[in-house]
């Protein structure tokens, strides 16, 4: 594997085992670099090996804690082009912040755009992410976008497992702003889908209000991007077992978990909750045995050797 010469893949603290998962489908060593943190809370970076003139990747999750993660990608981008890199792509399997894309309300920031300003002018040259909130994200940056979804991850879980042989089998959205998604997801599959139609009075609040669609019978798999308190997927999967649903599963990309997020799901209607390795599973979340994570190495791999080979990135989405 020739290529693999002029590539380098460092990992931030975020993202140390999918790394090297990433690295291992590639069969390359994880480049070598230090990262700390002073006593007062500054970090501090060391990229450990010579990059002039090379392909960098670094693999940095700005997941909870997302201020120290984000802070620790830009000082890795900052360090990589002051070390003559030729190429640095920042590969960032969950975008913090993601949900701040929009004013809603007066007098409120755009934080995603921010953020991708930040990153931007920190020197990233390109960056590859996974499931942003919303597509519109990547016309925050000036620089190429490659945008991978995890949904061939599900599908290839759900083929192997034989889950979508049930001709009962059906896609839930659980909210309005998922229908896309889930409707992609579900011509993937060849299944029928589902919405949940809700209300959100206040923030982490979520009011079940309609199902649309028929799910008496059905075995129910929900599809979402993230998992944060899990009180949607919850309420749902509550209305969906009410209107005589079999069984609810769901499968989100980002497994966030904040607050509540694990006893909610533990005390729910959900038989499993499947998600990806894009943030990394606490010790609480390990022991809940509803919960199933895959890992998104294989895809993020392959898609970061098309970029280092110039071949086509969205060819590895098509049926």
């Amino acid at each position: 594997m020739a290529y693999t010469r002029d590539m380098k893949i460092f990992s931030g603290r975020a993202s140390q085992a999918l790394t090297a998962g990433i690295c291992e489908a590639l069969e390359v060593q994880p480049a070598r670099s230090s990262v700390s943190t002073f006593s007062d809370g500054e970090i501090n970076v060391q990229i450990g090996e010579n990059v002039r003139g090379r392909d960098v990747f670094l693999v940095n999750s700005t997941s909870p804690p997302v201020n120290r993660n984000l802070m620790e990608m830009l000082i890795m981008i900052d360090a990589a082009k002051r070390a003559s890199a030729e190429r640095v792509t920042a590969v960032i399997p969950y975008y913090g912040y993601a949900r701040q894309d929009r004013k809603e309300k007066a007098r409120v920031p755009i934080t995603a755009k921010l953020v991708a300003n930040l990153i931007t002018a920190a020197g990233a040259d390109r960056i590859l992410a996974v499931d942003l909130h919303c597509g519109q994200i990547q016309g925050f940056f000036d620089i190429p976008v490659d945008h991978l979804a995890a949904e061939v991850v599900f599908v290839k879980h759900l083929e192997e497992t034989g889950m979508i042989q049930d001709e009962n089998f059906l896609v839930v959205s659980p909210d309005m702003g998922s229908v896309k998604r889930a409707r992609e997801f579900a011509d993937r599959l060849g299944a029928p889908m589902a919405i949940v139609d809700k209300r959100r009075p206040k923030d982490n609040v979520a009011e079940v209000m309609n199902i649309i669609g028929d799910v008496k019978g059905m075995h129910c798999m929900m599809l979402d991007d993230m998992i944060d308190t899990a009180g949607t997927l919850c309420k749902a999967a509550e209305a969906l077992k009410s209107r005589g649903a079999l069984s609810v599963r769901a499968c989100a990309t980002h497994p966030v978990f904040s607050g509540k997020a694990i006893e909610n799901i533990a005390n729910s209607e959900l038989e499993e909750v499947i998600v990806c390795d894009s943030i990394p599973l606490s010790e609480a979340a390990q022991s809940v045995g509803k919960i199933t994570q895959l890992s998104l190495a294989s895809l993020i791999a392959e898609a970061i050797r098309r970029v280092h080979k110039d071949e086509s990135v969205s060819s590895l989405f098509k049926n």
